[in-house]
Order: C-alpha cells, then sequence, then structure tokens
C-alpha cells in the first residue's frame, strides 16, 4: 500500500527553530572547540601548552574553583535555612523575607560589587571606617580586595538562585511525609533533619551546582573587585587575552573558553541528567499544602536575626550605591554641608552617550524578549500538543545555551559572525540580540511550558473538531489562556537582557554600546558617583519592571 506524506507545518517551525540555533549557537561553540584545537590548520596542542606555561593562568583556574566552590557552599548554607523559615514557618513578614532575598536576582552583579566597594574599600570603605572608629582599630577589619571579599560578594549575589530553586521544591513536597514524623512524635528540627533535608537532597544538589557555575561564568564582579586586588579569574583574563586583539592573543582566549564551557556543561550534565534522575517523588494526588511550623519563643528572635541578615546583605549595600550617587566629595561624610548633590542623576538623563547606551539597551532587550518568546512559544507548544519526532531537540539547544558562560557564547559569536561563513553581523546590534536570546531564552521557555501544562489539550481539540488549524488554535485559543506566563516570560528575558554587561563588553562598537557598558566605563575610568547614579537608576527600573509583571500578571508572576 503506498503511503501518502502530508504538508505539517510544525515541521517547517521546528526545522526553522533547529536551524537557528544550529547556525547561531551550535556551529560557533563547535567553532570554538575546533580552534583551540587547530589554531595552526592542523591538530596541536600547543595552543593548551602555552596558556597553560603562565603561572598566572594557573592562578586564574585556582582563583575561579576556589571563589565559585565557597560561594556554593556558602550559598547553600544560607538559602537552605532562609527557604525554611519563609517557606515553612510562621516567621513575621515570610511575604517581605521572600520578595527581599531575591532582590538581589534581578540586580546586576557588578552593581553588588559596586556596593561592597562603597562599604569594604580597605582604606574609604564606609563599614570599615565606621567599625575602626567604633572599637578603635589601627587598620581597616575587610579588605573586598581578597579572595574573601571575592567570595562575599559572589555569595550575596548568587545564593538567591539556590533560595528559588529549593523554595520551589518545598512547595511541591508532600507534606504528609512530615507530618507522618511529627506523629511519630519527631521535633520539628528533627523533622527536618531526617525527613525534609533527605528529600530535598537532589533539589539542594542541583541548586549547589547552579550557584557554581553561575560564580564561574561571573565577569563583573571579579573584573570591579578582583581585578584591583590582582585576583584573576578565568572570565577576565579571557577578556584580557581579547582586548589584546593578535591572533595568539585570540587563540589564548578560545583555549581558556574551551575550559569554562565544558566545565559548565559537565555541571549542567550532572544537574540535569545525574541529580535529576534521582529527584524523589514529593507530589502526591492530594492537596500539597506545606505544613506550618510554630517557632514558638524563637519566632522574635529568629525573626530578629533574619531581618539583620536582609538588612546587611540588601539593604545596606543597595542604599550605599545611591548615597554615593548624591554626594559630592567621597572623602566627606554625606552630612557634611554642601556635600549632598544631584548632579550626577542630571548628568545621567542629559547626557547623550548615556542616553544613547540606555536606548540601546531598551532596542535589544525588546527584540531579544520578543523573539526569543515567539521561540519559546513555539517550542513549548510543539513539547506539550504534539508527537513531533526531533521536538526535544531545540530544547535541549535552549537549555545547553542558557548552561553556556557568556564570555563563551560572546567569543564563539566574534569567531565565527564576522564573516568567516558567510554571515557578518559584527559590530551590530544584531549579534548582541542574538547572543542575549542564547543566553536567556531557558527562563521565558520554562515559564510557558508550565503554563501550557496547566491547560487541558480538550479545549484545543474542540477547536480541532470546529475546523481551526493549528495556528489558529494556538492564536484564539491557547494564546488567550496562557498571556499571564507570556508576559512573564518576556519580562524574564527582557530583564537580564537590560542590564547585560559580559556579552555586551565583549560584542558593542560605538553605536552599539549599552547601559551595562557605560556604567562599567564609568566605573572603571570615569566617575564613580556617576556610576552610581546610573546603577541606581538600573536597580528602580528593574524594580518598577517586576511590580509591573507582577500586576499585570495579578501576583502570579514575578521575580
Amino acid at each position: 500500500m503506498e503511503k501518502k506524506y502530508y504538508f505539517d507545518i510544525k515541521w517547517v517551525v521546528i526545522l526553522a527553530i533547529a536551524g537557528f540555533l544550529v547556525v547561531f549557537q551550535v556551529l560557533p561553540l563547535l567553532y570554538l572547540v575546533y580552534r583551540s584545537f587547530f589554531s595552526t590548520g592542523q591538530f596541536s596542542l600547543e595552543g593548551f601548552k602555552r596558556i597553560y606555561s603562565y603561572s598566572l593562568n594557573w592562578v586564574c583556574l585556582k582563583n575561579t574553583l576556589v571563589t565559585a566552590g565557597l560561594s556554593m557552599v556558602f550559598g547553600v548554607i544560607l538559602a537552605f535555612p532562609l527557604a525554611w523559615l519563609v517557606g515553612r514557618t510562621n516567621l513575621y513578614g515570610k511575604k517581605f523575607f521572600r520578595t527581599l532575598f531575591v532582590t538581589t536576582y534581578m540586580v546586576p552583579p557588578y552593581v553588588g560589587a559596586m556596593a561592597w566597594l562603597r562599604l569594604l574599600n580597605p582604606t574609604v570603605g564606609t563599614l570599615n571606617v565606621w567599625i575602626q572608629n567604633l572599637f578603635g582599630l589601627d587598620k581597616a577589619p575587610f579588605n573586598i580586595y581578597s579572595i574573601g571579599g571575592l567570595v562575599w560578594v559572589l555569595t550575596t549575589f548568587y545564593y538567591p538562585y539556590a533560595f528559588i530553586t529549593i523554595s520551589r521544591a518545598m512547595e511541591k513536597m508532600d507534606p504528609s511525609l512530615e507530618e507522618a514524623s511529627r506523629i511519630s512524635g519527631a521535633s520539628p528540627l528533627g523533622t527536618l533533619f531526617r525527613v525534609t533535608l533527605p528529600l530535598m537532597f537532589p533539589s539542594i544538589v542541583a541548586a549547589a551546582l547552579l550557584v557554581f557555575v553561575s560564580a564561574a561564568s561571573c565577569y563583573g564582579i571579579p573584573s570591579i573587585i578582583g581585578a584591583p586586588g590582582q585576583i584573576y579569574t578565568v572570565t577576565t583574563r579571557i577578556v584580557d587575552y581579547v582586548y589584546i586583539g593578535s591572533q595568539e592573543g585570540l587563540t589564548d582566549a578560545t583555549n581558556l573558553a574551551v575550559f569554562l564551557m565544558g566545565m559548565a556543561l559537565f555541571i549542567l550534565y550532572i544537574s540535569n541528567f545525574v541529580v535529576g534522575k534521582k529527584e524523589y517523588i514529593t507530589v502526591s494526588g492530594k492537596s500539597t499544602r506545606p505544613n506550618i511550623v510554630d517557632l514558638g519563643r524563637w519566632r522574635i528572635p529568629i525573626t530578629a536575626a533574619v531581618g539583620a541578615f536582609a538588612l546587611i546583605v540588601v539593604i545596606i549595600p543597595f542604599a550605599s550605591v545611591f548615597m554615593t550617587s548624591v554626594t559630592m566629595n567621597m572623602g566627606k561624610p554625606l552630612t557634611a554641608p554642601g556635600n549632598i548633590t544631584f548632579k550626577y542623576w542630571n548628568t545621567i538623563v542629559t547626557r547623550k552617550s548615556i542616553l544613547s547606551s540606555g536606548k540601546n539597551s531598551i532596542i535589544a532587550a525588546v527584540w531579544a524578549a520578543s523573539m526569543g518568546m515567539v521561540v519559546c512559544l513555539i517550542m513549548a507548544y510543539l513539547l506539550k500538543r504534539t508527537n513531533v519526532k526531533g521536538r526535544r531537540i531545540p530544547d535541549f539547544l535552549i537549555t545547553v545555551g542558557s548552561g553556556t558562560p557568556s564570555v563563551v557564547i560572546a567569543l564563539a559569536l566574534i569567531m565565527t559572525m564576522s564573516g568567516r561563513f558567510g554571515i557578518n553581523i559584527y559590530n551590530t546590534m544584531l549579534i548582541m540580540v542574538i547572543a542575549y536570546m542564547i543566553k536567556y531564552m531557558l527562563m521565558g521557555m520554562r515559564t510557558v511550558v508550565s503554563a501550557f501544562s496547566q491547560v487541558s489539550p480538550s479545549l484545543e481539540e474542540a477547536a480541532q473538531i470546529s475546523g481551526a488549524g493549528w495556528l489558529r488554535r494556538l492564536r484564539d485559543v491557547m494564546f488567550p489562556l496562557i498571556i499571564p506566563s507570556i508576559v512573564a516570560g518576556w519580562f524574564l528575558i527582557f530583564m537580564p537582557c537590560f542590564y547585560e554587561l559580559t556579552m555586551s563588553n565583549l560584542l558593542y562598537s560605538n553605536n552599539t554600546k549599552t547601559l551595562g557598558v557605560e556604567l562599567f566605563l564609568y566605573q572603571t575610568y570615569h566617575s564613580q558617583q556617576t556610576a552610581s547614579a546610573l546603577a541606581s537608576g538600573i536597580l528602580i527600573a528593574v524594580i518598577v519592571l517586576n511590580f509591573v509583571l507582577n500586576k499585570l500578571t495579578d501576583g502570579k508572576f514575578s521575580i
């Protein structure tokens, strides 16, 4: 019997998306690996031998592993008890603390580096000076330009990754397991260690790995805090090699990038395919409303301790950035006569270069979020509503892109999108938009996939019976039902693109400079007060966007 073949537009769509990811993600990353072994036109390990013959590169590798490893450990140590207190106890102000703890998640990491620079500078740091005067010390108790200072800032800005991951896992855990422990006579603390912690272990490991790879891939914090103290990491070293501009420098950057990419992808594999398979079934068919543990007489002291932590880690750093932005002379107290000024705020809203950078940031972020959500929407439909073969390939590629360090993505695009393979988009806005999409699409993808899972297929089946085609069903049935998730996904892609630094710092030209790059240049080479005003403006913009997201989605979504 002769088989009949029918044209299916789903295949066109999935091939188009897969083709986009192959050309702009797979090809560049594979060429990066190829280039590291064939830099001279034939297979050679000389490039690796050369970069690892420099003692400074070994120091960079050690610093990266040490700072990322310690940030991972301390991040989980902070995140798990905070997630448990906010989600499973009668702690005062739980909603307020939950919002506060994820604030650093939606703030550019380099803004945090600037904040702690103001506080813990060994000579003029506000907090150091205050402690010295209070206790009569001869020298500053803390030095931000150290391994310890770098670990502290990385921890305070990446522990929210673990906090969010662990909190979501706790929300899905079957409370009957903890109830059985309590009925058996176990104390709340005993239940925590004997039931909750073991059940949460896979999620804790996944959260820890996420913090590790994020800290190891970070560029903004090591460049602002590490470089002045001559503490170099792999990311800062890669950027230094790229700036050298020579062929040898590019080869050395490539070889270091391959190491960073390999480490990140290995951790991604462990997290998704090893740890992910060991997740315990903690959600039953019954209600999963969590038990609330009564803290009793410890309620007030623990709330006070959590409040003190939030004050030190979140409120004081951001307040210091704002105070710097209105300080005329940083060598004098803010309260000194005539030391308060708003001229730096006037600068950021009137200077043409800053306004142009702000416009570029908005345009690039809007395009990345809009095009990214189109890809995410179609991919989510293919994943949850069809059985088309190969539908999981683009999803896998999106996940790999998200797990690849930003500096590696940028370097790979520089090497392949400059005309070498017939595509020349170097020094254009398009190359930045593509880089943003590769890195941040996963955030929108997961949001929309979750929304599709909550909508019954019977609604589409009814529309199909009525004669509606695939695109019309998507437009008239699914789109209106999941619009809050689409809006949320769009914002979740837009926000990190709006203030992105690492990729922008390598890909920008004079016409495509963004706010992240502008802020970095002011902080490093020009005016710290102007940089602080710009950082405060970015912080306010992100908080407002998060508020708008919360309102547009009726409180269902926010960062």
